[in-house]
């Protein structure tokens, strides 16, 4: 017997009804990071020539010839103050007077209402690449990008407290203009933290100091003395 109109329209709904089900819960769970936000260039929110107060905030070394940058740190416990919270510390090269980024680090991430941690590099302008590997609070990370002299760079970054280590090699047209060991916040929200500590951060195979890098102070933090390749980034 055929359906009349309303029969036909009330059958359409109820077949509908599973695939707007399946749609929901992909889209209310909550993302381990932030994609909304990608890092980068130091003047990518508009603050020109000016960084202080920007979205960097530690020590970046200008010139050129830039073909490899290291350092280390210790990620510390953050207090998320609102879900817009994002902030990483990273060593890369570029991004300081040039268009380009290449870049490693590991972010907190607050978006889900709890501090989420995570490892990550970007060849910037493309969008962040995320490893899977398990990042905490308290863990201490080696990491660099090196330049092979043309268009390659090979990003590398060890949890030396879990053991992993992953390693990439991109290509991009960097400029190698600059080399930076600093923090980040994209959202230019800071969750709270106590101190962060850099060592031995080294600019072509030599000590950072050698290169008179800038100290650059962003939102709340501010950068200690470097020293011998070590600084911390503290509550200013």
């Amino acid at each position: 017997m055929a359906l009349s109109r309303t029969g036909r329209l009330v059958l359409a709904a109820l077949l509908a009804l599973p695939a707007a089900a399946a749609v929901t819960p992909a889209t209310a769970a909550p993302a381990t990071h932030t994609a909304a936000h990608g890092y980068g260039a130091a003047h990518r929110f508009g603050h020109g020539a000016r960084y202080d107060g920007g979205v960097w905030g530690g020590y970046v070394a200008q010139g050129s010839g830039f073909q490899s940058v290291s350092g280390s740190w210790t990620m510390p416990a953050v207090q998320c103050n609102s879900a817009n919270d994002l902030f990483a510390p990273w060593v890369g090269i570029d991004g300081y007077g040039s268009q380009t980024v290449e870049q490693t680090g590991v972010q907190a991430d607050c978006s889900s209402g709890s501090p989420v941690y995570s490892a990550w590099y970007e060849m910037y302008p493309a969008p962040p690449q995320y490893f899977s590997d398990p990042v905490d609070a308290g863990d201490s990370f080696t990491a660099s990008v090196v330049n092979d002299g043309g268009s390659g760079y090979t990003l590398q970054i060890t949890d030396t407290t879990k053991g992993w280590s992953e390693s990439t090699r991109q290509q991009l047209d960097g400029q190698n203009v600059s080399a930076e060991a600093v923090i980040e916040s994209p959202s230019q929200s800071y969750p709270s933290f106590s101190r962060l500590d850099f060592s031995g951060v080294t600019v072509n195979g030599q000590v950072f100091d050698g290169y008179s890098p800038q100290a650059i102070n962003s939102g709340p933090y501010t950068e200690t003395p470097l020293s011998n390749g070590s600084f911390a980034i503290v509550p200013a």
